[in-house]
């Protein structure tokens, strides 16, 4: 078995300089050594699992008549990322990348840059004749259909498509309905509404211990707070800090969200909270330790709201004092002027997690795809996830109910085999579309760890109905790809506007600069336009147009 050791980027550099395009350019197998009889894959391996000997490996390795070896990569996202590159980079890379999206994965530039090499194969024909489950998924998703298109329309790799409900809405607010009682007040239901509240969480003392102790909002630095207020000036499509800045869509003309109207009216609302201390300073830069010290204070609660996807991110679920079971989320405010949104994730990755090489042989592709169209099934995602029925899973029963009561209930994570050797985990959930997600059942107290699946569920189907998945102001960001000629320019351009947009909405909020002052946002958005911003918008806007989506 091959494994890969940390290396610096010095190591990289030699090593692509030696042999970056070792085998590139050839459509069949590159195999070579003593490897003709096994199938080599490249795959993060999860704590307290031997790939190796894991018994969902034994069962694939029979099922499909495949014999693994595995490059068991780092589960430390650095680390996966730097050992994939020095696998590419030496020449010496494995028939498959097997990878998990929040660890690592290749980007768009990268998967373009290797098909054109010859590195990564081509799946089309694949999919076609041997992939009838994975056919059927993309038929069923198209933003996930169109994700996987590269530019010359070939498909080289797959991306999960995870319809975790309460993540495809990752953007809430989370609030102390046990404050709001003890001061006589309701959920706000707008901007203004949500001011009044927070103004009384710093001044009226609803934890009752004499003190002005009290931290009306809070949020961290997973770039969720800006979203979720924003929503109720025009809609925000970013999620998480490394997606590119908010980009919308009116009328099938793409813009830059942060050069809009409603975006410094949005910004203006959010500098008169912090202003007035209703916002946490720390709310933009602390991270999700720091934020849940902030919940778990010791003998009094301080905390009045967070913004954030769930409670167990700021406060310790199950707590002694039962003070997570207060906070309960907030539908989407709408603003001013009647504008109510909610941030859409899609499932979407923009990074693929499975892809084969031309290293491998044409028998063990065929037999590689149909083993990731049998992980695309109900049956294989819970074996690949959760592990053997009766361990790590159960079917439904009698009178148990899904997280959708519309559907027919499924099984239960039974929640009791992770230290297990008998699944593959966060890889095998690969294909988790609504209707399989949702109808798996859960305990219909929703204040207990054992009922959070339901709790979050019911807290996001008002943001579900603000903005579904198919309304066309939401941007797929995450299914465009740039073509070989500009990815670089584009690239440079997502980097240092992102960026600008970024430090001066920190900027604005904090009161550093002045966002009533016309003089400073006419200087913010001549920045923008100095950065290229009508060029960035114009290939944003080409490669909309060359989509499956806007057709």
């Amino acid at each position: 078995m091959r494994r890969f050791t940390r290396v610096s980027a010095a190591a990289i550099a030699a090593a692509v300089a030696i042999g970056a395009l070792a085998g590139c350019g050839s459509s069949g197998s590159n195999k070579g050594g003593g490897d003709d009889d096994t199938f080599s894959v490249f795959m993060p391996q999860e704590p307290g699992t031997d790939l190796a000997t894991n018994s969902f490996t034994k069962e694939l390795e029979e099922k499909f008549d495949l014999s693994f070896t595995f490059n068991a990569a780092s589960w430390d996202a650095a680390g996966a990322a730097e050992q994939r590159q020095v696998s590419l980079a030496s020449g010496d890379y494995p028939d498959a990348y097997m990878l998990v999206a929040w660890i690592d994965g290749f980007t768009r530039a990268e998967v373009s840059k290797y098909a054109k090499q010859g590195l990564l194969v081509p799946l089309d024909d694949l999919i076609e004749e041997h992939a009838p489950n994975i056919k059927k998924a993309m038929e069923a998703q198209p933003q996930w259909a169109a994700s996987l298109r590269a530019p010359d329309g070939k498909i080289y790799g797959l991306s999960p498509w995870q319809e975790a409900f309460h993540t495809t809405y990752p953007s809430k607010l989370w609030l102390n309905s046990a404050w709001l009682e003890k001061l006589g007040l309701e959920q706000p239901k707008t901007t203004d509404e949500l001011k009044t509240v927070l103004e009384a969480f710093k001044n009226e003392d609803p934890n009752g211990n004499g003190k002005a102790d009290e931290v009306p909002l809070s949020g961290s630095s997973a770039d969720l707070f800006v979203p979720y207020l924003m929503d109720a000036f025009l809609y925000t499509a970013r999620q998480v800090p490394t997606a590119p800045t908010p980009m919308g869509i009116e009328d099938g003309k793409v813009q830059l969200q942060g050069m809009q109207d409603e975006w410094r009216d949005g910004l203006e609302y959010i500098h008169s909270l912090y202003a007035e201390g209703l916002i946490d300073p720390a709310a933009f830069t602390q991270n999700d330790a720091a934020f849940q010290a902030l919940g778990n204070n010791a003998d009094v609660n301080i905390l009045g709201s967070a913004i954030t996807m769930w409670p167990g991110v700021f406060v310790q679920l199950d707590s002694e004092d039962g003070r997570d079971a207060d906070y309960d989320a907030v539908p989407p405010l709408t603003g001013p002027d009647g504008v109510q949104t909610a941030t859409y994730n899609s499932p979407a990755s923009p990074l693929t997690t499975f892809a084969l090489t031309n290293r491998s042989s044409e028998d063990e592709r065929v037999k590689a795809i149909k083993m990731m169209d049998y992980i695309f099934t109900p049956e294989g995602a819970r074996r690949a996830t959760f592990g053997v029925e009766g361990e790590g899973w159960r079917n439904a029963e009698e009178g148990e109910k899904p997280l959708d009561e519309s559907l027919e209930p499924s099984f239960r994570d039974l929640a009791v085999d992770k230290e297990k050797n008998t699944k593959w985990g966060s890889f095998g959930s690969f294909y988790e579309p609504a209707d399989y997600r949702n109808a798996q059942v859960f305990p219909d107290d929703i204040y207990t760890s054992a009922g959070l699946e339901r709790r979050l569920f019911q807290a996001t189907e008002p943001y579900a109905e603000v903005t579904p998945k198919d309304d066309p102001e939401v941007f797929p960001w995450y299914a465009l790809w740039p073509d070989d000629e500009t990815s670089s320019e584009f690239g440079d351009l997502q980097t240092n506007i992102t960026s600008a947009v970024s430090q001066a909405e920190a900027q604005f909020i904090t009161g550093e600069r002045d966002i009533t002052s016309d003089a400073e946002w006419d200087s913010y958005i001549a920045d923008l336009e100095k950065l290229g911003s009508d060029r960035y918008v114009e290939l944003w806007q080409a490669m909309y147009d060359n989509s499956e989506l806007s057709k």
